[in-house]
């Protein structure tokens, strides 16, 4: 078993009640064949919002039973309709004189077990109506399209009408209206996982699917994945009829279940910088709210935003899925506080001190694969892409730098490794940098100034020689070209140092003091390897002048 779940045959249960330990909601007695949850503070009075379906989506459809949004909700096994006994409960629970309006996606099962459960809460005197949402433009040659995350939009309009006391009617042509106007498309990088079932990877690597569903059916087209941008042009393309259609849109970004926060986020900047970003009124989420599962995807709805559509998509609810829908607007861009700089001063040329600094770039630049591959082995793998974000930021502003003013160029440096380099190590590069730029103003030489730079860096920083840093290949390079001059030694003193941390098991400072000595075992610490590389580079440049 690799998931977080007791037991398949009754995992939906299981997570049903979790919510229920929290939330002041109530379901219905009938375990496990109804699954119905409701809103205790319903009182009959005004029109009831039901839906559900199939599991595995959570947070729907459970999740949204709140007021302003549904008043019950129905759940299936995973990905399987609930009964037509479990919705008829439901609809009773729940529908008072107001009626009750059913909101279903357009799958076979639900469009059938909820229909007739209509019929037969009508034959008891209920006042019931149905909504059909089909959102998905994926296939549009199909006559009946699937329901997908779009019907969410269907949810928060029709239940902030029914909170305000519309009739059954108003509520009914509303919804059929947000329903008809809505249209979704998905994408992913990989399928979700059905408890108790083996996993269908049937998305290669480097590849995306489009038009996939929420049950995990195959996509309509794989296409190559570079990109966040790659996908989400495409995406746009398909969902573009319309887009410019004088309102504007309200987009939904759905993550379908495996996408990360941080993703989420980098999606929600890419789409709004696309072409069709730019007809983008408001933005709900990104979040998960319709998912599949553990899918590595995210859908993207997009519904005309008409003022009474957007009044109601905006109305407060008290529900911790909804994550309200939010007005896009430029970035606020404020002056840093006084007595912070992120370019240098005034600017001076020297050819020599500039050569030296875009090899020094391009030196650490070609570094970042193979030492994100030697962190990835004793800690979180990004060593090479924080030195590599620091040297590209560097050599961005080489011609800014006082290159011909020693101590004020060692401050710059400082300035920049502070602001764009990232972890602790640069923090205590920066210190390094700082305290050589003092040293040189007060009459050091470059060379002894950097050592002064590195002994005040192992001040602050509290690692020493031995500590499987990167002083351990710092230390001894600076010492023997400081001893003699040359290059050559210091870079072979580098490598020396940077090859007796393999054989340390024990770190006493940085990330790797939580790594087991085991591990540590035979691995290069990252930073020291990056000292060596850049002094093995240094000793070439100058035996090639």
């Amino acid at each position: 078993m690799t998931q977080f779940i007791n037991s398949t045959d009754h995992l939906v249960t299981d997570a049903l009640d979790g919510l229920l330990r929290t939330h002041r909601l109530s379901r219905l007695d009938g375990y496990p064949h109804i699954k119905v949850i409701f809103r205790r503070d319903t009182g009959n009075a005004s029109v009831a919002l039901v839906s559900g379906g199939g599991s595995g989506h959570e947070p729907a459809h459970a999740g949204f039973v709140a007021e302003g949004l549904l008043s019950a909700a129905v759940c299936g096994e995973v990905f399987a309709s609930p009964s037509v006994e479990a919705v008829l409960a439901g609809i009773l629970a729940v529908t008072g004189d107001a009626g009750c309006l059913l909101i279903v996606k357009n799958y076979t099962g639900d469009r059938l077990n909820f229909g007739l459960a209509a019929e037969r809460a009508k034959a008891l005197g209920r006042k019931v109506e149905m909504v059909v949402v089909g959102d998905d433009v994926a296939l549009p040659d199909l006559p009946q399209p699937r329901g997908v995350a779009g019907t969410l939009f269907v949810h928060k309009i029709a239940g902030h009408l029914a909170s305000q006391g519309a009739s059954l009617a108003t509520v009914a042509s509303a919804a059929r209206a947000v329903a008809k106007a809505a249209r979704s498309y998905g994408v992913a990088l990989d399928n979700c996982t059905v408890p108790g079932s083996s996993k269908d990877a049937r998305v290669p690597t480097g590849k995306a699917e489009l038009g996939l569903g929420i049950h995990g059916e195959p996509g309509v087209q794989m296409i190559d994945f570079t990109t966040a941008t790659s996908v989400c042009t495409v995406l746009m393309d398909k969902l573009g009829e319309s887009l410019d259609g004088g309102t504007g849109q309200v987009m939904l970004l759905n993550n379908l279940g495996g996408a990360t926060p941080l993703e989420m986020q980098i999606l929600l900047k890419t789409l709004l910088d696309t072409a069709s970003g730019q007809h983008i009124r408001a933005v709900i989420g990104p979040a998960p709210m319709m998912t599949s599962l553990d899918m590595h995807g995210f859908s993207v709805s997009l519904l005309p935003a008409q003022e009474e559509w957007m009044q109601a998509l905006e109305s407060p609810v008290n529900c911790a899925a909804w994550p309200g829908s939010h007005r896009v607007g430029a970035i606020d861009v404020q002056p840093l506080p006084e007595g912070l700089r992120t370019t240098p001063g005034d600017s001076s040329h020297d050819e020599s001190v500039s050569g030296l600094i875009a090899d020094s770039c391009a030196a650490f630049l070609a570094m970042q694969d193979d030492l994100n591959a030697l962190d990835a082995r004793t800690g979180d793998g990004d060593t090479g892409s924080t030195v590599a974000q620091a040297a590209r930021n560097l050599h961005a502003v080489i011609g800014k730098l006082p290159l011909a003013d020693p101590p004020a160029l060692l401050r710059a440096i400082s300035d920049q490794l502070s602001v764009s380099m990232g972890g602790s190590s640069g923090v205590l590069l920066a210190i390094l940098f700082s305290a050589a730029s003092d040293a040189a103003r007060a009459g050091d030489d470059t060379l002894t100034a950097l050592r002064e730079g590195v002994r005040r860096m192992m001040t602050y920083g509290g690692a020493s020689l031995g500590d499987r840093t990167m002083i351990d290949a710092l230390v001894p390079a600076l010492d023997e070209l400081l001893d003699s001059g040359s290059l050559q030694q210091a870079a072979q003193a580098a490598r020396k140092g940077a090859d007796a941390t393999a054989r340390m098991s024990r770190a006493r400072s940085g990330r790797s003091t939580y790594v087991p000595a085991a591990s540590l075992q035979g691995v290069i610490d990252p930073g020291a390897e990056a000292v060596a590389r850049y002094f093995a580079m240094l000793a070439a440049r100058n035996t090639s002048q």
